[in-house]
């Protein structure tokens, strides 16, 4: 782990480097992969690294989480709190004949854009670059927010599986209170990752490293992948 961990280090290093910035910023959430990426990152940049906390209408637990991160890596770190701005944009939007089950999720889905926001103003006034937690389990079913926490500059997790993620926690001294909590992207008051793409991440794992898996987790897995594939490409351009 300590190997893997030196080349992610000196990955993000580079990475910083090729793009002329002078260092890196990301969301510090008091979740597993962001804490991950909070060592990484204190790492490569003793004196230029910044975890941003955005709170929008968040339990109070992963702000202390987030807190309990920042005392165990003495990370330099801004706070940003999104309610107000996230009532004015929801205060903003007209009211329409909608479709009421899409509500939740397009309401939800304004956090992390708006947190996406928040971090490059920061990289722009601080000529940093923005680092994503994102790692290989998420990325393979599309399990992000497109334009939020999916847009960033570079992901030193993104080949690594859920559990890797959390070995390499393990390795880097990450509270054991953050690695055993349910993973969740904080979308609404008790929501969790595996609730919502309907199955665990060991599952998914085994299946992405093995290729085998019952076929209720094979057919699950793989109509995520096709849905979510617009996520991870490029917008489309016409062939002429």
């Amino acid at each position: 782990m300590e190997d893997l961990a030196r080349k992610l280090v000196d990955w993000i290093r580079e990475q910083t480097a090729e793009a002329g910035c002078q260092g890196v910023v990301f969301g510090l959430s008091g979740g597993l992969d962001s804490s991950v990426v909070a060592a990484l990152c204190q790492r490569a940049f003793p004196d230029n690294t910044l975890g941003v906390l955005m709170p929008c209408y968040s339990s109070e637990t992963d702000l202390d989480d987030a807190q309990l991160v920042v005392q165990a890596l003495g990370t330099r770190t801004a706070t940003v709190t999104l309610d107000n701005v996230f009532d004015s944009i929801l205060k903003a939007l007209p009211e329409g004949e909608y479709d009421p089950a899409t509500r939740k999720l397009a309401e939800a889905n304004l956090k992390p854009r708006l947190r996406m926001t928040t971090l490059y103003y920061f990289a722009n006034r601080l000529r940093y670059l923005v680092v994503g937690t994102g790692n290989r389990s998420e990325i393979a079913v599309g399990y992000c927010t497109k334009y939020g926490d999916s847009g960033v500059d570079i992901l030193p997790l993104g080949n690594m599986l859920k559990s890797q993620v959390k070995e390499l926690a393990m390795h880097l001294g990450i509270p054991n209170r953050i690695i055993g909590k349910a993973p969740s992207a904080g979308l609404w008051t008790g929501q969790t990752d595996e609730e919502e793409m309907g199955l665990s991440y060991e599952e998914l794992d085994r299946y992405l490293a093995s290729g085998e898996a019952p076929e209720e987790i094979r057919r699950k897995v793989d109509a995520l992948t096709r849905a979510t594939a617009h996520k991870a490409a490029p917008p489309p351009r016409p062939p002429f």
